[in-house]
């Protein structure tokens, strides 16, 4: 691909025209993080543990059919800081470090379930792995690790 080529890609979003610019720059703010998330489901919540459902939906699919490894990231860093919550943590804050091994495939309309775990909170940072797993087999789809700065309050 000629240096042209790849610059229209990325600025025109796939060689496409510039048509849907005005409808893209109306959407509201953090609108990707609920374009990820609709139709998540939290089956279970507890100390230091989080689990969800997800059927795959069409808007979430690569060009191969099958989930984005971008939106599983997303995932990895919503999910992952919500786990944060439920070990007491007054805040989180933003992420350092995101680590995401792609291990499987999920098409369209397979229902996965996301397991989050805290590994450890302390004063500044937060650590958290989130497993995403095929619901009718239990085969590792992706595995993340979150690393989040945790803002620390002042004693001023």
């Amino acid at each position: 691909m000629e240096f042209e080529s790849v610059k229209r890609y990325l600025e025109k979003g796939g060689g496409e025209d510039d048509k849907n610019r005005s409808t893209i720059e109306g959407m509201p703010l953090r609108f990707f993080e609920r374009f990820i998330m609709q139709g998540l489901r939290v089956d279970l919540i507890e100390p230091g543990r989080l689990v969800c459902s997800l059927t795959v939906p069409p808007r979430l699919l690569n060009a191969g059919n099958f989930l984005h490894g971008g939106a599983t990231a997303t995932l990895v860093d919503v999910v992952g800081s919500a786990v944060i919550y439920t070990v007491g943590a007054p805040v989180v804050g933003v992420s350092v470090e995101i680590n995401v091994s792609y291990l499987d495939v999920a098409y369209a309309g397979e229902e996965i379930e996301i397991e989050a775990k805290v590994l450890r909170v302390g004063k500044a940072l937060a650590v958290v792995s989130v497993e995403f797993r095929k619901k009718n087999t239990g085969k590792i789809i992706a595995q993340g690790r979150h690393t989040k700065y945790l803002a620390i309050s002042s004693k001023m």
